[in-house]
Order: C-alpha cells, then structure tokens, then sequence
C-alpha cells in the first residue's frame, strides 16, 4: 500500500513538473516575440512591426525582415514604423519596391506610423503602403534630392600637397576633393539629380493619386508637419502607434487586440559598439571622401 502511495506522488510530482516546466517555456517564448516583454496570449492573431529608425544606408536587413512577415501564415498585417530623415538613394527605392510586392504578392496590409521624423527618404519608402499615419508633429516631406563632397584643393595647396590624376575621360573624377568642380561636371551631375527626382516625384504622384503638377509645387524639399501633410495629402490620417495598430487591425480583419511581433534584436556589447563605431567612420568616409553621394536625404 505504501509503494503504491509512493508510486502515486511521484508521478503526482512528474506531472507538476511537466506543467511548470510547459508554464514557463510558454513564459519564455512570450517574453522572446512578445511586443512587451511576457505575453501568454500566443492565440491572438499576429501584427508585424519592422521599423526604419536612422539613416537608410543599407536595404537588406529591412528587406529580410519584410520577406519574413509577408511569407508568415501567421503574421495579418505589417506596420512600417519609420523615424528616418532618408538616406541613400539606391536602398530607399529597394525597400519601397519591397513593400509593394510584400502588398501585392502576399496580399499583406501595409500601414506606416510615422514617428518623429519620416523624410525624404523616409517619406519615399512610406509611399509604398497601404496607408501613412503621422503624428501631428511629425517632420515629414523633404522631397527631393542632394548631393554633397568637401573640396580641400586650397588647403592641400597651403600645406604643400598635390595630386597627381590620370583619367580616361574629361568627367572620370568627378567629386574629386583636390580640386574644384568644373562646369561640365555641374552639368553632369545636374541632370542625374533631375532625372533622380524625377522618380521620386513618380512616386508621390502614383503612390498618392496626386497629379504631377500638384506634386511639383510641394517638391522642393521643404519639409510639413504631420498637419499640414494631411491638408496636402501626403497622408492618410493622424494619430500614434497605437492608433495604427488599430488601423492595421481593422484593414486585416483582425477582432480583437492583436499581438505584436518584432524581430529580437540582442543587446549590443562592448565590440558590438565599437563595430557599430568604425561603420559609422567608413560610412562618413565613404560619402564625404571617396565620392559624391546622390541622397534622399533631409
């Protein structure tokens, strides 16, 4: 009778462990996708979040974690959640191009909120969606395109420095920072920042439903509050986060309050912030030493 008791407990005891142990790996796991920490409502039906915060310089991380939530069968809609003045002109378009395949091939929803800033480039990529949210005061606009390089010839001159150059062509190097910008040169780069802004003012327009006309008054690089973008129609509506999670709920069929889900991002450590560091260093050199850049940028 004793053993039998025995055996009893211990199985009593297997099966509570059994349960805690499920208890708080259901924690864990919450805790690891969850928008705020632990989450045990893993039934809910899913959001993505992908946010754009910084300088666009590179396209591929947000166009991975935008192919992962299009291709999710869980995952109902994506909200886009920029706080970026721009950037480079090249992952700008590919992120903008990614998006309306994620809405047109994966038949997702695509919502972006709009934080403090959501320029140029920023504002490129929002064209995209679905639908644009903005705070009332959020910056936003700035379409247009620039171009920038330091010329030190003078100072080289000074200090006794020259270069010597051998080129196959008058314009081979352009944006060169030892000397100054010759006229054809002007021209030259002139009429790639034209024809440039001229596809951004493309995707105002498509993007929008703006005419041509309409959106060349406004393209001139002056940059509207989230208020004055809504009486331009350079956005869908205003309001917070939150208030696109609801929008993003509501274009997705979802009832009820969504769960939201991000990519988990690891903390960054000492060589983390230092590799983070020297990029930043290599990027600043890049644009402002080895060349001239062509940037939606605010």
């Amino acid at each position: 009778m004793a053993r039998k008791r025995d055996v009893v407990i211990a199985v009593i005891i297997i099966f509570t462990f059994v349960i805690a142990i499920g208890f708080f790996g259901l924690m864990f796991l919450g805790a690891y996708y969850a928008d705020d920490g632990v989450d045990l409502g893993g039934f809910r039906e899913k959001i993505a979040v992908v946010e754009v915060y910084g300088g666009i310089y590179e396209s591929a991380s947000i166009i991975r974690q935008l192919k992962k939530w299009g291709e999710s069968n869980s995952i109902r809609a994506i909200i886009l959640h920029i706080d970026s003045p721009g950037g480079a002109v090249a992952p700008s378009q590919e992120i903008y191009e990614e998006i309306l395949r994620v809405r047109n091939e994966d038949s997702k929803p695509v919502i972006v909120a709009m934080s403090s800033v959501a320029a140029s480039g920023g504002y490129l990529i929002a064209c995209a969606a679905d639908k644009i949210m903005a705070n009332p005061g959020t910056m936003t606009g700035s379409i247009g395109v620039i171009i920038q390089f330091p010329t030190i010839g003078k100072l080289l001159d000074k200090i006794g420095v020259s270069y010597e150059t051998v080129k196959s062509g008058e314009l081979k190097d352009v944006g060169a920072f030892n000397k100054a910008m010759t006229e054809n040169e002007r021209k030259m780069l002139t009429s790639m920042i034209t024809d440039t802004y001229e596809q951004f003012v493309d995707v105002v327009s498509e993007g929008r439903g703006i005419e041509r006309e309409e959106v060349y008054k406004i393209a001139d690089g002056s940059i509207f509050s989230g208020r004055q973008a809504l009486a331009l129609k350079l956005v869908d509506t205003l309001g917070g986060f939150e208030d696109a999670v609801r929008l993003a709920a509501d274009m997705a069929g979802i009832e009820g309050k969504p769960r939201l889900v991000r990519e988990v991002k690891p903390k960054p450590g000492f060589f983390d912030i230092l590799g983070s560091l020297a990029g930043n260093v290599r990027e600043y050199a890049a644009g402002e030493v080895g060349g001239p850049r062509v940037m939606y940028l605010y």
